[in-house]
């Protein structure tokens, strides 16, 4: 098995942040995203199809709405993570209830683990990644080394 190698990189200071809600915590979501507001309108916010519409809707926040989650919205972020076109994930899954589509959903995670993208759970957490002095500046980080991964498969 090859170890992958890993490359620096750097996240902007204008930061693309997904926003992902499971159905029962959409309300969650929203209420958070109005108390954070005024953060989130510096940045490129990404969600999938019904959580961008009720950003859109309820918050006047400029969102590009992806398909939505069960219909493969999931896997739209998942792809954007691994092109390095997203640079936050914040994602509100409900604990309590199994999807029909959790082998999507256990994919966007690891993904956003493998692209070392910083991923909120809940409010607390995305309270915490959106109050850092981080978020607003660009962030060195590392990443897979694609290239050289390319390579040591020939």
């Amino acid at each position: 098995m090859t170890r992958i190698a890993y490359v620096d990189a750097t996240l902007p200071a204008r930061k693309r942040i997904a926003l992902v809600a499971h159905d029962h915590c959409k309300e969650h979501l929203l209420a958070w995203a109005y108390r954070q507001r005024e953060r989130l309108a510096r940045h490129e916010l990404i969600a999938t199809g019904t959580t961008g519409m009720l950003l859109d809707r309820r918050l006047g926040l400029a969102v590009e709405s992806l398909i939505s989650g069960p219909l493969g919205g999931d896997q739209q972020i998942g792809a954007r993570i691994a092109e390095r076109r997203i640079d936050l994930l914040v994602f509100f899954w409900d604990p309590f209830e199994s999807q029909p589509h959790d082998p999507d959903i256990k994919a966007l995670l690891r993904v956003a683990a493998v692209w070392n993208i910083p991923v909120a759970s809940n409010e607390s957490s995305a309270d915490y990644l959106l109050s850092s002095p981080l978020l607003d500046q660009a962030h060195a980080c590392r990443v897979p080394d694609y290239d050289s991964y390319l390579a040591g498969r020939r």
